[in-house]
């Protein structure tokens, strides 16, 4: 068991955007998952133009080492199903907002999944929240991540007493 525990302290998360203009909405679960000491590689992989490419790096993403894998697209937004297909790692989509219809055609691609093929779906460019999640599942198993993230939303939760403290002041 300890074995199998210390392997998984190594793990890293992949970002895999459908496409470099998307880069501006992952840099928040990129910069997230580097402040919580979690390895992340970043690649460009279309659903559509390269296929293949993305089926081969799913089916070998966990023989490569990596807990869990963050797919952003927009518009059709097949990225993270097409990944969430080739692998039994979680996948944690983010759809990413698009001018059309302000990334809710994203938003439904991606969650509307089939039976047997689940995507974990964050809000439309909810990087951040991605990341969160990856960690969290990383945090299971590895107790110094699971720390990271209590001490985060510890926080977090100064941060709003903090707030309320000086409205109190201020309303007198």
């Amino acid at each position: 068991m300890e074995r199998e525990v210390s392997e998984l302290a190594d793990k890293k998360v992949a970002v895999i955007m459908g496409s470099d203009s998307d880069l501006p909405v992952v840099k928040g679960a990129i910069d997230t998952l580097k402040g919580l000491g979690i390895g992340v590689e970043v690649h460009v992989m279309s659903a559509h133009r390269t296929p293949a490419l993305a089926c081969e790096f799913a089916a070998s993403a966990r023989d490569h080492g990596f807990a869990a894998i963050i797919a952003a697209a927009g518009k059709a937004a097949h990225l993270a199903g097409v990944l969430a297909a080739h692998t039994t790692l979680p996948v944690i989509g983010i759809p990413v907002k698009s001018s059309t219809l302000d990334g809710l055609d994203a938003l439904l691609a991606t969650v509307q999944m089939p039976s047997g093929i689940p995507v974990a779906t964050v809000a439309i460019d909810g990087a951040q929240n991605a990341a969160i999640l990856a960690a969290q599942i990383i945090g299971v198993t590895d107790a110094e991540v699971a720390y990271k993230l209590s001490v985060r939303k510890e926080e977090m939760k100064q941060g709003v007493i903090e707030k309320d403290r000086k409205l109190q002041e201020q309303l007198g």
